[in-house]
């Protein structure tokens, strides 16, 4: 029949036709029933705590060691095993590891025998000095992979976190520009709208600008003349008021006479008279246009309405309760031009 073991016990079979004996370490044989005979043997790794108590050197000092041995019978090895199988062949373990340990200690007492103390402390420190190199070679190992782990880290996590990372600023970069783009189109839009209707109302303005010069021109060809002369009339009491602003600043106004003609209020109106009696001819010499010949054509009417509207602002300021000369000290010296200047106008076409 078969029989098997596994890899830390070892077979041995004797009998018929088996001289030597076969010795197998983890496997399998054939074993004839009754003229065979198959035996087992552990293979498995005995540790061994030696101890040594009050054991005297060479110089007789009493010493007390302890040490650590590890036993295993070698299962490769044909020669070791077969020695091992004469030795301990029927033994259980704790038997082999009691055998074992009194061998050695009789070796370690034997060792320390033939010490010196020297020699002792020269062992201990050279264990030392071994421990040291282990714990080195220890923390070179940690480091390493301290070094591994921190590179399969970076591989498996940094890596890729900075890419995503990377990758999402890349997407808000390009979502901050999609943004920008979109304000510009706005504003663009925006501006071209405001366009649209600036040069919408401009057209509306000069379209209505057309039309009221159109209707102007209309009535400038109706008129004629007497267009031109409503036109210059107009804006005749504002040229008068440039020309008088002057005196606006004027607290008080002095007239210098030779003693012999007017002074004082009637010398100043005679000289506005006497530039308005010539405004007709300076009229004519820029216009072309005949005042006085104006006036008796349909369009003096509307004439006299203008003139009339500039100097009536004034009548209730003149002709105010009172002497001439407490009247013409509450009226500003421009004032007093205007009234005088429409006065001239109204008569001299009257």
């Amino acid at each position: 029949m078969f029989y098997t073991c596994g890899p830390n016990e070892a077979m041995v079979v004797s009998g018929f036709c088996r001289s030597p004996p076969v010795m197998i370490a983890g496997g399998r044989v054939f074993v004839f029933p009754c003229i065979q005979q198959i035996q087992r043997i552990s293979l498995n790794t005995l540790t061994l705590n030696v101890k040594s108590d009050k054991v005297y050197t060479r110089h007789g000092v009493p010493i007390s060691v302890t040490g650590i041995a590890q036993m295993k019978i070698q299962g490769q090895n044909k020669q070791m095993l077969a020695a091992a199988c004469q030795m301990f062949m029927g033994k259980s373990e704790a038997e082999i590891a009691h055998i074992a340990l009194e061998t050695l200690e009789g070796h370690q007492r034997a060792i320390i025998a033939h010490l010196t103390v020297e020699t002792k402390q020269r062992i201990e420190e050279e264990k030392m000095q071994v421990q040291v190199v282990e714990r080195t070679q220890q923390i070179m190992l940690q480091e390493q992979e301290i070094t591994r782990r921190e590179k399969e880290l970076e591989a498996k996590v940094k890596k890729p976190a900075e890419a995503e990372r990377y990758r999402l600023e890349k997407l808000a970069e390009a979502q901050r520009y999609d943004g920008m783009i979109m304000e510009a189109e706005a504003e663009a839009e925006s501006i071209r709208v405001k366009g649209e209707a600036e040069a919408f109302a401009v057209e509306a303005k000069g379209r209505a600008e057309a039309e009221q010069m159109a209707k102007k021109a209309e009535a400038f060809r109706e008129y004629k003349d007497g267009a031109m002369v409503d036109m210059l009339l107009e804006k005749l009491p504002l040229m008068a008021e440039e020309i008088s602003r002057p005196l606006c600043e004027a607290n008080k106004v002095t007239m210098v006479s030779s003693g012999g003609g007017d002074v004082g209020a009637a010398k100043l109106s005679g000289e506005v008279l006497e530039i308005m009696t010539r405004l007709p001819e300076a009229v004519e010499k820029l216009t072309g246009v005949n005042i006085s010949q104006v006036a008796h054509s349909p369009g003096s009417f509307f004439f006299f309405c203008v003139t009339w509207r500039c100097h009536r602002l004034l009548t209730c300021c003149c002709f105010l309760p009172g002497d001439f000369s407490n009247r013409l000290k509450g009226i500003r010296p421009m004032s007093f031009l205007i009234y005088l200047f429409s006065v001239c106008l109204l008569l001299s076409h009257l």
